[in-house]
């Protein structure tokens, strides 16, 4: 009798570590299933500074001439970026850049000019539509003798968006939802649901222009990668 009590007994932990043991395979089985998605937030924000070079060049073979017409061409500048209401603190005048072309070992042709003098006059402001403004009026700057170097890849307008840290909370947990959203699709066609989060990552955010007509407005990217276990 003993025997049977002890056989059954023996049976019966047989059977509870038989299932603890397959619970067990099951549990680490769904630790291999995973799914792994990525969650897009993309948004158009206006720039928030400009910085616009005015570039001017003189040629001549007497520098102290070239100093003088450059005073005045500043002065003009000056005064035509003040009375549209640009102010001081938003100014800068560079030291005007010499090249001496006597100076080139290089240069074999005729030279007519031996100095050209690049003059740049830099506005960085935050009235973006202003000096937009002031941008498309600057041939004004034609009727008083000064010629405004234009397509120069040394001396671009820059339009850039400073307030990133502003909209980064908002967009990553966009990001993080539309993952989420994509995730749960994902587990409703294949018959599953989401477990924990495994891994998470986030992109980079990218700032760039929106197309290459309006430069003045921005679009900000950043992409979240996140990996779900599934479970039935």
């Amino acid at each position: 009798m003993k025997l049977i009590v002890s056989s059954a007994i023996i049976a019966i932990g047989i059977v509870i570590l038989g299932f603890a043991l397959k619970g067990g395979i099951d549990r680490f089985a769904d630790k291999d299933r995973v799914v792994t998605v990525r969650g897009l937030c993309e948004k158009e924000v206006n720039a928030n500074k400009v910085t616009w070079p005015i570039v001017t060049k003189e040629m001549g073979n007497d520098l102290s001439a070239i100093y003088n017409k450059i005073q005045a061409n500043n002065q003009t500048i000056l005064s035509f970026l003040k009375s549209n209401g640009i102010e001081d603190s938003e100014i800068s005048v560079n030291p005007p850049a010499v090249t001496d072309k006597m100076a080139d070992a290089y240069n074999t042709n005729g030279i007519q000019y031996r100095y050209q003098v690049t003059n740049v006059v830099v506005v960085t402001s935050d009235k973006i539509e202003q000096v937009r403004k002031l941008i498309s009026k600057q041939t004004e700057l034609l009727r008083q003798n000064i010629a405004v170097v234009a397509g120069d890849w040394n001396y671009q307008t820059k339009y850039e968006f400073t307030g990133l840290n502003d909209i980064k909370p908002e967009m990553i947990a966009q990001a993080t939802a539309n993952a989420r959203e994509a995730a749960d699709r994902f587990a409703a066609d294949s018959h599953s649901k989401l477990g924990k989060i495994q891994t998470a990552s986030q992109g980079q955010f990218s700032i760039e222009d929106r197309d290459q007509y309006t430069p003045n407005i921005k679009t900000v990217r950043v992409v979240t990668y996140i990996t779900y276990y599934l479970e039935d």
